[in-house]
């Protein structure tokens, strides 16, 4: 090898290693991420559109057994915010004839947090608590904005199965604080 080939093949080397230890020393001073960063990490990761059976308990009169919904998630607003819709597959967008509920999740300092927006007319609030595995992400009851005359969404939990399957389970306090629990199975659509 040539004096001046070896000079710059030991720059490069050299580049490469001051390289690697400024990652390091950048990575060594990020603080791990929390529970909620994770947790939020992992529903992102759901970001898609899904669909499968719906199951209510106890049984609904406007809720017909064999019902298949549809869930889309997507990611927004650079990253800190994700979408969820749900609807009856097969319908139209049409909020004014059909239930299309759409939940906000979003870190809000070091607790994750969602918002329903339901077509019940009303808006709670609910706080994440993960499992120890992280596979199962519990909300819990925070705050409810606007009339709870018709009730209100209480309590959800998403539990990741694989990349292409996640459960999702729902529970809604009718007036008089009766719960109805909606329980689904959601497989990937794309």
């Amino acid at each position: 090898m040539k004096p001046r080939s070896l000079l710059i093949f030991v720059l490069l080397c050299l580049a490469t290693i001051a390289l690697a230890q400024h990652e390091m020393q950048t990575s060594a001073n990020q603080p791990a991420p929390s529970d909620a960063q994770k947790s939020f990490t992992q529903l992102k990761s759901l970001a898609g559109t899904w669909k499968g059976p719906i199951t209510v308990d106890p049984p609904q009169p406007d809720m017909k057994e064999g019902t298949v919904g549809q869930i889309s998630l997507r990611v927004t607003s650079r990253g800190h915010a994700l979408v969820h819709e749900m609807q009856e597959a097969g319908t139209p967008l049409d909020p004014a004839k059909y239930d299309h509920p759409v939940t906000m999740f979003y870190l809000d300092d070091n607790r994750l947090t969602l918002v329903h927006y339901c077509d019940a007319g009303n808006r709670p609030r609910m706080v994440a608590r993960t499992s120890p595995d992280g596979k199962t992400i519990e909300f819990d009851f925070l705050d409810v904005s606007g009339s709870t005359q018709y009730g209100h969404m209480h309590h959800a939990v998403f539990t990741t199965i694989d990349a292409n399957h996640h459960v999702e389970d729902w529970t809604y306090l009718m007036p008089g604080d009766k719960p109805v629990h909606a329980h689904m199975d959601l497989t990937r659509a794309q």
